[in-house]
């Protein structure tokens, strides 16, 4: 799984588009959507345009969706139907339960469908996570006696940090997403942000994308202009020190950027 993805959330039509388009022609190689993005198509369309394009093969494209609603073995395996038919890439790299929402049972029914699919379609999905668990959440997973989950995929920022979290789920193996490595920019004007940004000669999201890379989970910036994609993508050439690791953590103020079901039944 490539290191650094290309978030979609909010990315609709066209603009999803044009937006992994962007992305592909940057260098990127992972991919994320969602059927709760509602642009599967788009971003599989553009995924399959662009190999065309080029010669690359879809093989060398990491692509992610992930399961809207917990409501029903059946139903659960016939929406991994539907994000195949949609993306029309012949398979998916790595599925994820979208959230736990749901209860207990609805979420291991979920875990189940997803695991029988796995085993059952030869290759159509080939990795399978979680999205947005707590730790509860993960504890139902993990005690159940099914495959565990591959890939936690959550908003980890050096203002969300979940100490907590992150532990457990390194703990069962799980490689860490951040989904909101750039904190959706509520923090960009933040003076020591600032600092780290005019003492590496980088502006605040490589800073914060850096720190993600770092921590060791593989970020997911989302960005509809052609400009930023690019930038976001130039993370490799600079490194932030020990120090200016711990500092960045100590900013935690559990900063929810968007939704946080980590609490839910």
């Amino acid at each position: 799984m490539p290191i650094l993805g290309y978030g979609t959330y909010e990315l609709e039509g066209n603009e999803a588009y044009r937006g992994v388009l962007a992305a592909l022609e940057a260098g990127y190689r992972h991919i994320d959507s969602a059927a709760w993005y509602e642009n599967e198509r788009e971003v599989g369309l553009a995924i399959l345009d662009f190999c065309k394009t080029t010669g690359i093969a879809r093989e060398a494209i990491f692509y992610t969706t992930k399961l809207k609603l917990n409501n029903g073995y059946d139903n659960v395996k016939n929406a991994i139907k539907r994000s195949l038919d949609a993306c029309r890439l012949g398979y998916i790299d790595l599925y994820l339960i979208h959230g736990p929402l749901g209860g207990p049972a609805a979420r291991k029914e979920s875990w189940r469908a997803i695991c029988d699919f796995q085993k059952e379609s030869g290759g159509l999905l080939r990795s399978i996570g979680i999205s947005t668990f707590g730790l509860r959440h993960m504890k139902d997973i993990v005690e159940s006696g099914m495959p565990l989950p591959v890939v936690h995929q959550i908003d980890l920022h050096p203002f969300m940090t979940r100490p907590e979290i992150v532990a457990y789920s390194k703990e069962h193996g799980m490689v860490l997403e951040a989904w909101a490595p750039l904190v959706r920019g509520y923090r960009f004007d933040h003076p020591a942000l600032i600092s780290l940004a005019k003492k590496h000669g980088k502006d605040v999201p490589r800073i914060l994308l850096r720190y993600s890379l770092q921590k060791g989970y593989i970020p997911l910036p989302k960005s509809s202009s052609r400009p930023r994609i690019e930038s976001n993508c130039d993370i490799f050439d600079f490194d932030l020190d020990e120090d200016e690791i711990f500092n960045l953590d100590r900013l935690n103020e559990e900063l929810v950027t968007d939704w946080d079901p980590t609490d839910c039944d």
